[in-house]
């Protein structure tokens, strides 16, 4: 998937125009799963919505395995699965009726449907109605529709909102599973946490602009340098030793907290060179919502 240069515009009641969407880019390579990460109101779900020819830009291209959309989308759109927003399905009917009807419609034999429901591990509940379905298992039941076609490609739009704990767990997994198969899986979140133990590559948007892109461990790594933790028996004499190099240095009682050093060993040698010899050593690893929140908040005003 490659986007260039998207913008969408809005306007409200008032006729005061807000701009979803501002010139963005966007590139989600081939294969694992791709993150596209943003708070609330940051313009993901129009992007989607554009992606999936559900909106028209105002400006800019979409490709879709190298074919412009919307002009060609009838040529991909069978390489592509997508869950927008909340899927929809016949409460009073079962998981597997509600597939079959699917089926029928986009022309895929109803052998498909025993597949799908056995690689979202919905095959023993697909006589249940879809009303007596926990959310997760919907949230499966919609993966499940989404993979009736065989898709490459597989977009899916904050798809564990409102999820228990192993709700969430599931849901990765599925799109762990799916990505190893060799698909594409690009998934919306604001949920950080989730993200980053299933991730591979990842964009950032703030205010309807692309803020990071890259992999997930390039995008905790931003800056080069890492937050060591040292326990000292002197830490007066080692903020000293250490804020010399050029570092930012910060004493709690025994514990000194170094920010800007290349790692740990050039840290302890800093300090070994002036007698000080630690106690402990600490990584302190920057996560995924510190990234975030780093990347939106310098983020370039806008109105989202």
């Amino acid at each position: 998937m490659r986007v260039r240069g998207l913008r969408k515009t809005y306007r409200t009641f008032t006729l005061r125009e807000v701009v979803a969407v501002d010139h963005l880019d966007l590139t989600v390579p081939a294969g694992g799963v791709h993150a596209f990460l943003g708070p609330n109101g940051s313009g993901k779900t129009t992007t989607i919505r554009m992606l999936l020819g559900l909106a028209r830009p105002d400006a800019g291209s979409v490709h879709l395995f190298g074919t412009p959309v919307p002009e060609r989308l009838p040529d991909v759109i069978g390489r592509v699965g997508a869950i927008v927003e909340n899927p929809k399905f016949v409460p009073g009917f079962s998981g597997r009726r509600n597939l079959r009807l699917l089926a029928t419609a986009v022309g895929v034999p109803h052998t498909r449907v025993e597949e799908v429901l056995e690689r979202v591990g919905l095959r023993d509940r697909g006589v249940d109605q879809f009303r007596r379905y926990s959310l997760g298992m919907k949230q499966r039941l919609a993966i499940a529709a989404t993979l009736l076609k065989d898709p490459d490609l597989l977009v899916f739009d904050e798809p564990t909102n409102g999820l228990d704990p192993a709700g969430i767990r599931d849901i990765r997994a599925t799109m762990r599973g799916l990505a190893d198969e060799g698909r594409t899986v690009l998934v919306s979140s604001h949920i950080l946490a989730e993200v980053e133990q299933v991730a591979d590559t990842v964009s950032v948007v703030a205010r309807g602009r692309l803020v990071a892109e890259g992999t997930v461990a390039s995008l905790l790594a931003a800056d080069g340098t890492a937050r060591v933790r040292v326990t000292v028996a002197d830490p007066v004499r080692a903020q000293g030793l250490l804020a010399a190099r050029g570092w930012d240095v910060r004493v709690d009682g025994r514990t000194v907290e170094v920010a800007g050093a290349p790692g740990p060993a050039q840290v302890n040698e800093a300090l070994a060179r002036g007698d000080v010899f630690a106690d402990e050593v600490v990584v302190l690893r920057r996560d995924l919502e510190s990234a975030f929140l780093e990347l939106t908040g310098a983020a370039p005003g806008r109105a989202s």
